[in-house]
Protein backbone atom coordinates (compact mmCIF):
# COMPACT_ATOMS: atom_id res chain seq x y z
CA UNK A 1 0.00 0.00 0.00
CA UNK A 2 2.39 2.58 0.78
CA UNK A 3 5.35 0.69 -1.79
CA UNK A 4 5.82 3.87 -3.95
CA UNK A 5 6.31 6.22 -0.59
CA UNK A 6 8.44 4.62 1.65
CA UNK A 7 11.48 2.14 1.13
CA UNK A 8 10.51 -1.47 2.17
CA UNK A 9 13.70 -1.44 5.18
CA UNK A 10 12.73 1.64 6.32
CA UNK A 11 9.36 0.54 6.87
CA UNK A 12 10.77 -3.01 8.18
CA UNK A 13 12.52 -0.87 11.02
CA UNK A 14 9.91 1.48 11.61
CA UNK A 15 7.86 -1.54 12.25
CA UNK A 16 10.53 -3.32 14.40
CA UNK A 17 10.73 0.28 16.13
CA UNK A 18 7.02 0.24 16.87
CA UNK A 19 6.93 -3.26 17.84
CA UNK A 20 10.10 -2.42 20.76
CA UNK A 21 7.52 0.07 21.63
CA UNK A 22 4.85 -2.50 22.51
CA UNK A 23 2.50 -2.31 19.33
CA UNK A 24 1.93 -5.44 17.94
CA UNK A 25 -0.55 -6.20 14.53
CA UNK A 26 0.56 -3.22 12.32
CA UNK A 27 -1.13 -2.84 9.39
CA UNK A 28 -1.26 -0.01 6.79
CA UNK A 29 -5.09 2.14 6.77
CA UNK A 30 -4.64 4.99 4.75
CA UNK A 31 -1.91 7.52 3.09
CA UNK A 32 -2.35 11.59 3.32
CA UNK A 33 -0.14 14.03 1.64
CA UNK A 34 2.07 14.62 5.13
CA UNK A 35 1.45 10.90 6.76
CA UNK A 36 0.90 7.40 6.69
CA UNK A 37 -1.31 5.83 8.68
CA UNK A 38 -1.15 2.55 10.71
CA UNK A 39 -3.49 0.56 12.85
CA UNK A 40 -1.97 -1.66 15.59
CA UNK A 41 -2.42 -3.17 19.09
CA UNK A 42 -0.69 -1.72 22.29
CA UNK A 43 -1.81 -2.53 25.84
CA UNK A 44 -5.09 -4.63 24.66
CA UNK A 45 -6.04 -1.11 22.79
CA UNK A 46 -6.41 -0.07 19.48
CA UNK A 47 -4.27 2.60 18.26
CA UNK A 48 -3.46 4.85 14.96
CA UNK A 49 0.16 5.41 14.25
CA UNK A 50 0.95 8.35 12.23
CA UNK A 51 4.44 8.21 10.34
CA UNK A 52 5.44 11.45 8.45
CA UNK A 53 5.98 10.35 4.87
CA UNK A 54 9.88 10.59 3.83
CA UNK A 55 8.67 12.56 0.43
CA UNK A 56 6.70 15.31 2.54
CA UNK A 57 8.74 18.54 3.76
CA UNK A 58 6.02 19.44 6.29
CA UNK A 59 7.09 18.11 10.01
CA UNK A 60 3.70 19.07 11.91
CA UNK A 61 3.11 15.76 14.01
CA UNK A 62 5.14 17.57 17.05
CA UNK A 63 2.91 20.25 16.94
CA UNK A 64 -0.02 18.24 16.37
CA UNK A 65 1.36 16.24 19.76
CA UNK A 66 1.93 19.35 21.65
CA UNK A 67 -1.42 20.77 21.06
CA UNK A 68 -3.74 17.36 21.61
CA UNK A 69 -1.64 17.40 24.86
CA UNK A 70 -3.53 20.52 25.45
CA UNK A 71 -6.87 19.42 24.78
CA UNK A 72 -6.98 15.76 25.48
CA UNK A 73 -8.39 15.88 29.07
CA UNK A 74 -11.13 17.36 28.15
CA UNK A 75 -12.18 14.67 25.93
CA UNK A 76 -12.23 16.39 22.29
CA UNK A 77 -10.21 14.25 20.68
CA UNK A 78 -8.61 10.50 21.82
CA UNK A 79 -5.78 10.51 23.91
CA UNK A 80 -2.45 10.58 22.41
CA UNK A 81 0.13 7.91 23.40
CA UNK A 82 3.60 8.86 22.33
CA UNK A 83 4.92 11.43 20.19
CA UNK A 84 8.62 10.78 18.25
CA UNK A 85 11.23 10.56 15.48
CA UNK A 86 12.79 7.32 13.83
CA UNK A 87 15.50 8.18 11.24
CA UNK A 88 14.64 12.05 10.96
CA UNK A 89 10.65 11.44 10.58
CA UNK A 90 7.69 12.45 13.03
CA UNK A 91 5.73 10.24 14.25
CA UNK A 92 2.69 10.06 16.72
CA UNK A 93 0.37 7.35 18.70
CA UNK A 94 -2.90 8.05 19.42
CA UNK A 95 -5.81 5.59 20.68
CA UNK A 96 -8.04 4.85 17.77
CA UNK A 97 -11.32 6.27 18.00
CA UNK A 98 -14.44 3.76 17.73
CA UNK A 99 -16.66 4.97 15.02
CA UNK A 100 -17.19 6.29 11.72
CA UNK A 101 -16.37 9.53 9.92
CA UNK A 102 -18.94 11.94 9.89
CA UNK A 103 -19.36 11.57 6.22
CA UNK A 104 -20.44 7.82 6.60
CA UNK A 105 -22.74 8.02 9.70
CA UNK A 106 -26.11 8.29 10.52
CA UNK A 107 -26.25 10.76 13.01
CA UNK A 108 -28.81 11.15 15.46
CA UNK A 109 -29.89 14.12 17.26
CA UNK A 110 -27.46 13.21 20.24
CA UNK A 111 -24.33 13.07 18.06
CA UNK A 112 -25.36 16.95 17.15
CA UNK A 113 -25.50 17.93 20.49
CA UNK A 114 -22.43 16.31 21.48
CA UNK A 115 -20.64 17.93 18.26
CA UNK A 116 -21.66 21.50 19.39
CA UNK A 117 -20.73 20.57 22.61
CA UNK A 118 -16.93 20.14 21.25
CA UNK A 119 -17.06 22.38 19.05
CA UNK A 120 -17.80 24.80 21.47
CA UNK A 121 -14.99 23.73 23.66
CA UNK A 122 -12.64 24.36 21.23
CA UNK A 123 -13.73 27.83 20.55
CA UNK A 124 -13.48 28.15 24.49
CA UNK A 125 -10.17 26.96 24.16
CA UNK A 126 -9.18 29.20 21.20
CA UNK A 127 -7.88 26.73 18.99
CA UNK A 128 -9.36 26.74 15.35
CA UNK A 129 -9.06 22.80 13.96
CA UNK A 130 -9.46 24.51 9.95
CA UNK A 131 -10.80 21.36 8.55
CA UNK A 132 -13.60 20.82 10.42
CA UNK A 133 -15.89 20.99 7.40
CA UNK A 134 -14.10 18.46 5.25
CA UNK A 135 -16.09 15.55 6.75
CA UNK A 136 -13.10 13.79 7.77
CA UNK A 137 -12.09 15.07 11.24
CA UNK A 138 -15.39 13.50 13.24
CA UNK A 139 -16.06 10.82 13.96
CA UNK A 140 -19.62 9.29 15.04
CA UNK A 141 -19.94 6.60 17.34
CA UNK A 142 -20.65 5.90 21.12
CA UNK A 143 -18.74 8.93 21.70
CA UNK A 144 -17.87 11.78 19.37
CA UNK A 145 -14.56 12.59 18.44
CA UNK A 146 -12.44 15.11 16.79
CA UNK A 147 -9.38 14.27 15.27
CA UNK A 148 -6.13 15.05 13.36
CA UNK A 149 -4.64 18.86 14.47
CA UNK A 150 -1.96 19.36 11.86
CA UNK A 151 -3.28 22.33 10.86
CA UNK A 152 -5.34 23.60 13.99
CA UNK A 153 -4.13 26.85 15.55
CA UNK A 154 -4.20 29.50 17.96
CA UNK A 155 -6.24 31.80 16.03
CA UNK A 156 -9.45 33.54 16.02
CA UNK A 157 -11.57 29.98 16.03
CA UNK A 158 -14.88 29.02 14.35
CA UNK A 159 -15.12 25.11 15.39
CA UNK A 160 -18.81 25.72 16.17
CA UNK A 161 -20.25 27.85 13.12
CA UNK A 162 -17.94 25.73 10.83
CA UNK A 163 -19.85 22.23 12.10
CA UNK A 164 -23.36 23.88 11.87
CA UNK A 165 -22.53 24.70 8.31
CA UNK A 166 -21.67 21.33 7.28
CA UNK A 167 -24.91 19.63 9.13
CA UNK A 168 -27.27 22.18 8.15
CA UNK A 169 -26.44 24.67 6.07
CA UNK A 170 -24.17 24.33 3.08
CA UNK A 171 -25.25 22.15 0.32
CA UNK A 172 -23.00 18.75 0.77
CA UNK A 173 -23.96 15.32 1.51
CA UNK A 174 -23.94 15.68 5.09
CA UNK A 175 -26.56 18.62 5.16
CA UNK A 176 -29.07 16.62 2.48
CA UNK A 177 -29.11 13.65 4.56
CA UNK A 178 -29.57 15.43 7.87
CA UNK A 179 -32.42 17.99 6.11
CA UNK A 180 -34.27 15.12 4.76
CA UNK A 181 -33.89 13.25 8.19
CA UNK A 182 -35.30 16.07 10.55
CA UNK A 183 -37.51 17.25 8.12
CA UNK A 184 -35.45 20.80 8.00
CA UNK A 185 -37.26 23.51 6.58
CA UNK A 186 -36.36 26.93 5.63
CA UNK A 187 -37.63 28.73 8.60
CA UNK A 188 -35.47 26.64 10.86
CA UNK A 189 -32.86 26.85 8.51
CA UNK A 190 -33.25 31.36 9.12
CA UNK A 191 -33.47 30.62 12.29
CA UNK A 192 -30.08 28.70 12.61
CA UNK A 193 -28.21 31.22 11.15
CA UNK A 194 -29.39 33.93 12.97
CA UNK A 195 -28.68 31.91 15.89
CA UNK A 196 -25.37 31.36 14.79
CA UNK A 197 -24.67 35.14 13.78
CA UNK A 198 -25.64 35.82 17.88
CA UNK A 199 -23.44 32.97 19.03
CA UNK A 200 -20.12 34.41 16.84
CA UNK A 201 -21.47 37.89 18.93
CA UNK A 202 -21.73 36.62 22.36
CA UNK A 203 -20.49 33.07 22.33
CA UNK A 204 -23.78 32.17 24.01
CA UNK A 205 -25.27 28.69 23.02
CA UNK A 206 -28.80 28.43 25.27
CA UNK A 207 -30.83 29.82 22.19
CA UNK A 208 -29.00 27.46 20.07
CA UNK A 209 -29.28 24.83 21.72
CA UNK A 210 -32.97 25.15 22.08
CA UNK A 211 -33.41 25.44 18.46
CA UNK A 212 -31.49 21.98 17.44
CA UNK A 213 -33.50 20.68 20.40
CA UNK A 214 -36.81 21.21 18.75
CA UNK A 215 -35.15 18.95 15.66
Amino acid sequence: MFDHIISGSLLEDFLSHLKSLGITEVKPYSKGTTGLVFLGEMDGKRVVIKLQRPDSPRQNFKREAELVRVIEPFGVTPPLFAYGRFENLDYIIREFAKGEIILQADLERRHIFKIVEKTALLDRLGLDHGQIQGGKHIIIGEDVYIIDFEKAGWRKPKNLTSAIAMLFLNDNIISKRLRKKFGVDEDFLLSLRGELTKYKRTGRLSNLLSLLSSL
